[in-house]
C-alpha cells in the first residue's frame, strides 16, 4: 500500500494566514497539521511510501518541512506545477497526476492535508483490506451541516448505495470526509472518469461516479475530526489539541 496527502490547495478562505504558508503547515498545538496526519498513517502495516502533493508556490515550504523533521525515506514531496487557484489541477487531478507520474498500481490511501483528527487509522485499514475501496465517513450534528459535504447511504454490509455531493436535502447525517482507500481497480478507473469529463476538483465527485461502477464501502469514524476550512474551525482545532496535549 502507498499513501497520498493532498496539499496543493491555496486556502484563500484563510487569508492572510495562508497567503505565504500552506494550510497543512499551519500550527496546531505546537506542530503543523500535516504532522498529525503523517503520525496516524505512517505506522500502518504494509505502507511503503507516502507522497505529499503540493503546488509550485508552496513546494519549497514542504521541502523545508521534510528536511527539518525526522529523516524519512517513506515521504516524497511532489510539485503539481500549478501556481494559483486559476490553474490548479483539483483534488482528483492531483491524485491522477501522482498515479501517472509514479505508475502507481498498488492500493492507495488518500487523506486531505487539512484534515485533523484524533481517531486511529488501524480499524479503517483493516476494514479496507477486507472489503476493498472504502470512503471514510463521519456523522454531522445536523442535516444542515451535511449540505457542504457528501451525503452517504449504506446497505447492511456498509456498501454505498447512495452518494450525493453537496446535497440540497440530505436524508441522513452521515457524510464523507476526505479519507479514501482505493484498490487497483478504482485507481484504473480514474483516468476513464476524467476522460469522460468528470469533475477534477472535489474528490467526492469521483466517489459519486465510482460507486455505480464497482463496489465502494463506507467506514464510520468515531472521535474528533476537524475540516480546517475557515478561521472558526481552525481555532476549534487548536483549542481541542491544546487541551489534549495539556492533559496528556
Amino acid at each position: 500500500m502507498q499513501a497520498l496527502v493532498l496539499a496543493a490547495g491555496y486556502a484563500t478562505r484563510l487569508y492572510p494566514l495562508t497567503k505565504n504558508t500552506p494550510k497543512p503547515l499551519l500550527p496546531v498545538a505546537g506542530k503543523p497539521i500535516i504532522d498529525y496526519i503523517i503520525e496516524k498513517i505512517e505506522s500502518l502495516p504494509e505502507l511503503e511510501k507516502i507522497y505529499v502533493i503540493t503546488n509550485a508556490r508552496f513546494y519549497q515550504h514542504f521541502q523545508k518541512w521534510l528536511a527539518d523533521g525526522p529523516p524519512s525515506k517513506k515521504i516524497e514531496i511532489i510539485n503539481d506545477e500549478t501556481d494559483s487557484d486559476d490553474n490548479k489541477l483539483g483534488a482528483i487531478g492531483d491524485i491522477n497526476h501522482v498515479i501517472n507520474r509514479h505508475n502507481i498500481k498498488d492500493d492507495l490511501l488518500i487523506v486531505a492535508g487539512d484534515n485533523i483528527f484524533d481517531f486511529e487509522m488501524g480499524p479503517y485499514y483493516q476494514f479496507c483490506r477486507r472489503n476493498g475501496s472504502t470512503v471514510g465517513l463521519y456523522e454531522a450534528e445536523s442535516l444542515e451541516a451535511v449540505k457542504k459535504y457528501s451525503c452517504v447511504d449504506l446497505d447492511p454490509e456498509n456498501r454505498i448505495t447512495s452518494f450525493e455531493e453537496k446535497p440540497q436535502n440530505p436524508p441522513t447525517k452521515l457524510f464523507a470526509i476526505a479519507i479514501y482507500y482505493y484498490n487497483r481497480q478504482a485507481l484504473a478507473l480514474m483516468r476513464q472518469y476524467l476522460e469522460n469529463g468528470g469533475n477534477p476538483d472535489a474528490p467526492g465527485y469521483y466517489v459519486q461516479w465510482l460507486y455505480e461502477q464497482m463496489p465502494v464501502f463506507g467506514f464510520h469514524f468515531k472521535g474528533h475530526w476537524f475540516d480546517v476550512g475557515n478561521f472558526q474551525v481552525y481555532d476549534e482545532a487548536r483549542e481541542f489539541f491544546k487541551k489534549k496535549k495539556t492533559s496528556a
